[in-house]
């Protein structure tokens, strides 16, 4: 009789804020094994955030809600949307600004109008992508922004393979593909790439370099990345828009869209 492993749970919530499980499905903050992909969301949160200064705005498929307070900060108010239950009651207890709030509701459904709608890391989980940019240009109007991020098929899946083993994806995209997705709902749309910078970079080039042998030879691989991961930040990603990069190489595009 198999036994499955132990859920992988958030670390040192706050007081009444029930922890969420690692699923794969969504990224978390406050796990340490998680940390490269949080931080690489965040990265993002964190470019859009000082891009929707003093707009109200809406986090769709907010989940765990650490992107909706990062909006917070510099937006004039935030509307965090989620469907899923567990995910909305913890981002209802956990983050508690005056300007951001959660809603409990579909993204191809929720009414309110905003100035942007931020759209992160979860076109590829989506059935009819085409319907809901239509949407979320109906939610912006005439003069309003839509940023959509998705990872790139090429880095994300391994080498050789048409896409990765993410049960969750239903679609992952090219760069082309994912531009004309959005140039089919928008007229304008500006195309940017994220990388590794600073030490992810140089990790990247000890990689080529051979790395990968060196440590398992050493054994050095758990201890190694038992601190390494934890200590990558937002500042070891960097976003470049697509007239400065090769967005075939870039880990994840981001789409500025307006209509």
């Amino acid at each position: 009789m198999s036994v499955s492993a132990p859920a992988i749970l958030q670390r040192d919530q706050p007081e009444g804020v029930p922890p969420l499980p690692l699923t794969g499905e969504r990224t978390l903050p406050d796990i340490p094994e998680e940390n490269y992909w949080f931080r690489r969301h965040l990265a993002v949160y964190e470019w859009i955030a000082r891009r929707v200064a003093g707009l109200s705005v809406i986090d769709m498929a907010c989940g765990e809600g650490y992107g909706s307070d990062v909006l917070a900060r510099c937006a004039r108010s935030v509307v965090g949307v989620d469907a899923n239950p567990e995910a909305h009651e913890h981002a209802r207890l956990r983050y508690r600004r005056e300007n951001v709030r959660f809603a409990r509701d579909l993204i191809e459904s929720f009414p309110e109008p905003a100035d942007a709608v931020v759209f992160l890391q979860t076109i590829e989980h989506v059935q009819d992508a085409p319907t809901v940019l239509a949407h979320f240009r109906l939610l912006v109007g005439d003069g309003g922004v839509v940023f959509v991020s998705t990872p790139n098929v090429l880095t994300l899946a391994p080498k050789g393979a048409e896409r990765s083993d993410n049960p969750w994806h239903i679609h992952e995209y090219r760069a082309q593909e994912f531009e004309d997705l959005c140039r089919g709902t928008f007229g304008t749309v500006e195309m940017y790439g994220l990388f590794h910078a600073r030490k992810l970079h140089v990790h990247e080039l000890a990689l080529k370099l051979g790395w990968d042998a060196v440590h398992q030879r050493l054994r050095l691989t758990k201890p190694f990345y038992d601190r390494f991961t934890p200590a990558i930040s937002a500042r070891d990603f960097a976003l470049r828009p697509a007239a400065e990069c090769d967005l075939d190489r870039a880990l994840d595009f981001i789409a500025a869209c307006r209509p």
